[in-house]
Order: C-alpha cells, then sequence, then structure tokens
C-alpha cells in the first residue's frame, strides 16, 4: 500500500481539528439559545443575533485572508488565528450582557475567517497532484460531522455542564493547536507584498453582508418582507459592481480566474448548490421530528445521529470509489442518490418504524459523505500551483456562503410547503415538512447536470493514483 509522500499528515490534521472547531461554532448554540437566554435576561429567539454575527463575519473576513497570508506569510496569521478564536471563545463563555457576547462572537468570526482558509492553504502548498484526494480526506469530515453534531452537542453541554463551556472547551483545544502550528507549518516566506483592494473589500463585504442578513430575513418566521427584499436588492446590485470590480482590477481582492477551469467551477458553483442544499438536510430532519411528529429533541437530535453514522462508516471508502470511477461518476452518483433518498423520506410520517427511518437517514450520510469528498478534491484537481492561494481564497468565500445560507433555505422551503401542505389537508401536521423533502431532492438534481457536462477524464491526474486513504 503506496502512502502519500508529499501530504504532512499531522498538519492535516490540525488544520480538520481547527475548522471542526470553527464550523461547529458557527450552529451549536442553536440548541442551547434557551439556557443562554435565561442567563443574558433575554429572549430566546433574541440569541439567533450572536449566531449571525459570527457567521457574517466569517463570510465578510474570508475573503481577505488570502491577502493576509500571502502578505504576511501563512504560518504567522494561521497561528494569530488561533490566538483570536481561542481568546474570543473565553470572552464568550465571560459574556453577561447580549451586546457583549454578540462582539465577542464578531472577534471570534474573525479568528476563524483567518484559521480555516489559511490552514487548508498551508496543506495545499505542501503536497503534490496525485497526493490531493488523501489530503482533501483529512479535511473534509469536519464539515461533514460538525453540522450533525452541534444540535446534540450543544444541547447536552447547555443542560448538563452550562452553556459557557460551549466557548470554554475551545480553550484547551486552542492551546494545543497554538503550540502544534508552531511546530508543524512551514515558515514560508511571504509571497508578495500588493496592497489590499480596499474597493473590492468593501463591495464583496457589503455584498455578502446584504445576502447573508436578507436570506435570514427570507427565512425567519417573523421576517419584514420589505426589509428582506431590499437587502437582497442591495446584494444583487453591490454584488453586480463587485465582481466587475474584481474582473478589471489587477490585483483583486478575489481573482476569479479558477473559475474558467471547468473541475474548480463544477466544485464551487455546482458544489455550492449541493453544499447548501445538504447542509439544510439536518435541519429538515429535525424539524420534520420535532414539529411534525411532536417528538422530543433529545429523541429528535439522537435519531439524526444516523446521518453522522452514515457519514464515518463510508468515508474511508470514499476516496477509492473516486480512483476506481472518476469524479464525475461519483459526484452525478452522490447527488442523484442523495436525491432519491429525500424522495423516500417525503414518505416518512409518524407510524413509520424508527429502523426504516434510520435506515435512510444512514443512506444520506452516505450519500452526503460521498458528495463532499468528490466536490472537495475535484475543485482543486486541476488548479496551476500558480493559482493556489487565490483558488483557496475564492473557493472558502463561495463555501462560507454556501454554508451561511444552508439554514436559511430550509427554513424558506420549509415555510413555503407548509403553507401549500395546510391548505391541502390542514390535519396532517407532518405534510408540509415531507413536502420539503421533495423539494430538496429536485434542487440536488441542479448539481447533478453540471457535474455530468464534466469530460469522463475530469481530474484524472487526482484520481487516477493507486494509493488508498490511510488516515489514522
Amino acid at each position: 500500500m503506496m502512502r502519500s509522500a508529499t501530504l504532512n499528515r499531522p498538519l492535516a490534521l490540525l488544520v480538520a481539528g481547527t475548522t471542526f472547531m470553527e464550523i461547529l461554532d458557527g450552529t451549536i448554540i442553536q440548541t442551547a439559545a434557551p439556557a443562554m437566554a435565561v442567563d443574558l435576561g433575554v429572549d430566546a429567539v433574541d440569541i439567533n443575533i450572536a449566531m449571525t454575527a459570527y457567521l457574517l463575519t466569517l463570510a465578510i473576513g474570508v475573503p481577505v485572508s488570502g491577502w493576509l497570508a500571502d502578505r504576511f506569510g501563512t504560518k504567522r496569521i494561521f497561528a494569530w488565528a488561533i490566538v483570536i478564536f481561542t481568546v474570543a471563545s473565553a470572552l464568550c463563555a465571560l459574556s453577561t450582557t447580549l451586546p457583549m457576547l454578540v462582539a465577542m462572537r464578531v472577534l471570534q468570526g474573525v479568528g476563524g475567517a483567518m484559521m480555516v482558509p489559511v490552514g487548508r492553504l498551508a496543506v495545499l502548498r505542501q503536497i503534490e497532484k496525485r497526493d490531493l484526494l488523501d489530503a482533501m480526506a483529512y479535511l473534509t469530515w469536519p464539515a461533514l460531522l460538525a453540522p450533525v453534531l452541534a444540535p446534540v452537542v450543544g444541547g447536552v453541554i447547555a443542560d448538563t455542564v452550562g452553556w459557557q463551556w460551549i466557548f470554554l472547551i475551545n480553550v484547551p483545544i486552542g492551546i494545543v493547536a497554538f503550540l502544534a502550528a508552531l511546530r508543524l507549518v512551514p515558515a514560508i516566506d511571504p509571497v508578495y507584498r500588493r496592497r489590499l483592494d480596499w474597493a473590492g473589500f468593501v463591495l464583496v463585504g457589503v455584498a455578502l453582508a446584504a445576502l447573508v442578513l436578507g436570506m435570514e430575513q427570507v427565512g425567519s418566521a417573523t421576517s419584514n418582507w420589505w426589509w428582506a427584499g431590499g437587502l437582497l436588492a442591495l446584494a444583487a446590485v453591490v454584488g453586480g459592481c463587485a465582481v466587475l470590480r474584481l474582473r478589471r482590477t489587477k490585483h483583486p481582492l478575489l481573482d476569479l480566474t479558477a473559475l474558467t477551469i471547468p473541475t474548480f467551477r463544477v466544485g464551487n458553483v455546482g458544489g455550492g448548490v449541493y453544499r447548501l442544499v445538504i447542509g439544510a438536510a439536518p435541519f429538515l430532519f429535525v424539524l420534520l421530528f420535532q414539529t411534525g411528529f411532536g417528538w422530543s429533541a433529545v429523541q429528535a437530535g439522537l435519531l439524526v445521529m444516523a446521518v453522522f453514522g452514515g457519514n464515518v462508516l463510508i468515508k474511508p471508502a470514499t476516496s477509492p470509489l473516486i480512483r476506481r470511477f472518476g469524479f464525475r461518476t461519483v459526484i452525478v452518483g452522490s447527488n442523484i442518490g442523495g436525491a432519491v433518498v429525500f424522495v423516500l423520506c417525503a414518505f416518512i410520517d409518524p407510524s413509520t418504524p424508527i429502523t426504516v427511518i434510520a435506515v435512510l437517514l444512514f443512506a444520506s450520510g452516505v450519500f452526503r459523505s460521498i458528495g463532499f469528498s468528490g466536490y472537495n478534491s475535484v475543485q482543486f484537481a486541476d488548479v496551476p500551483t500558480a493559482l493556489t492561494s487565490s483558488a483557496n481564497t475564492l473557493a472558502s468565500t463561495l463555501q462560507q456562503v454556501a454554508a451561511g445560507l444552508g439554514i436559511a433555505v430550509a427554513a424558506l422551503i420549509v415555510r413555503a410547503t407548509t403553507a401549500g401542505a395546510s391548505m391541502v389537508d390542514p390535519g396532517a401536521v407532518e405534510l408540509g415538512y415531507r413536502w420539503a423533502f421533495v423539494v430538496v431532492a429536485v434542487l440536488l438534481l441542479v448539481p447533478a447536470i453540471e457535474a455530468w457536462r464534466l469530460d469522463v477524464q475530469a481530474g484524472a491526474e487526482v484520481a487516477s493514483r493507486s494509493s488508498r486513504l490511510t488516515p489514522g
């Protein structure tokens, strides 16, 4: 069995660990909101602003991470990002008012915005194409596991040791990660010292902020449609100006050149739709079980763990599948397989045996894991070394937007389907939630069609390697 010659496994594990920490903190406070609200003297719904502030800061901050890494060095920025994230986590735990918590969540988002993309860049700069699949196998699991574990972990911590430990647990992890970063991240000299594209930063930041806030309003049960429409219109106008700026300036904040590469485009355009839809699935499952079936949060959370089981158990097979069948077949298959599972979920009702539901959720996790591995690997399969930094920054930005919009899109779908179902059969509470899975299944066909247009040999240099995945 051949092992990856250029993959620094300890570094990949370090980056994966920090990525898991950043993604987990994005949504973990959702289930702890009631307990936090009591201590902070606010309504539980008000805690959402702390989650939004964090996700919004990530969306705005990620685009500048590539410039920081190139300007000051990957090792220095990654280490400082861990420090900022860790200190902010401790301050979140010490917060005594909601404004203080929101401010600390913004600071935490600043650290996370640098930590994840810069960490991934440190790994990508050290490997050759033949080792990309093995590298992405390490870097993919946080995006698979964190969204599924967050509701359960957040609820358990809040109900036992207190919500403060949701943040305090990051402190020892952050200290270890910082010390490991000093030892493991290569000290590469800054690439260049060009000035930051401030105009691009402002335009991109405003567009992303308006998009995230607008979609949150659309997905909210108490949304102001005029306010939501205004924000989305602002996002479209400013976003268009941002694209013009990025395409015309000599040193843009986000270099769009990588989007001309078919595999990168599939990994981030169709892949963005895929991540958005798949990211919404655990939220839909929880809504169906709790609101539709009337189950407790514990029952719903434990059953959704079947998705986690599918993610984990199939993971060692994802790289061999890609090497055996190629990127196009695996990505298209994961989309279609996931769509079929979601259609079957539309037939679930309160009388469906738990074992049948668990099998469907497990299968959802299997296709989810395969799809994430395919998209995360194919995006860099044909990116030349000279574009690695800019492509990584662009990919991180697009993926952060998809992750931030997942729950909002799920909420919007549920609002539409439950409204329709209430007119068809007012007595069937769960009907609208079941219809939501049909909508999700249809949406999965969009990235499947795009992936099918790939050349059958797309990413062959990465997929043809004969080694097997051997993570510890």
